[in-house]
């Protein structure tokens, strides 16, 4: 599962969720919306979007083939 930290209103994090969709791995993809967790606030209130599963993690700014790589480093099979 990969986890997508977001907030509402989030321009960039919108254009990350599309990238995940470009994928094809939106449905793999849970939304973490990081303002009604205090802890997920203080450490990615300036980061978001940042997109993440297990120990691994990719922030903002990525575009496809960066995610795609990152997708593959980290075992995710993804559609291009």
């Amino acid at each position: 599962m990969i986890t997508l930290y977001s907030t509402e209103g989030c321009h960039l994090c919108e254009q990350a969720y599309e990238l995940l969709v470009q994928s094809g791995i939106q449905d793999k993809t849970a939304v973490t919306d990081i303002a009604f967790d205090d802890e997920l606030f203080s450490r990615y209130g300036v980061t978001i979007p940042v997109v993440s599963t297990g120990n691994s993690e990719l922030g903002w700014p990525f575009d496809l083939q960066e995610l795609q790589q990152w997708l593959k480093k980290n075992g995710i099979t993804y559609h291009s």
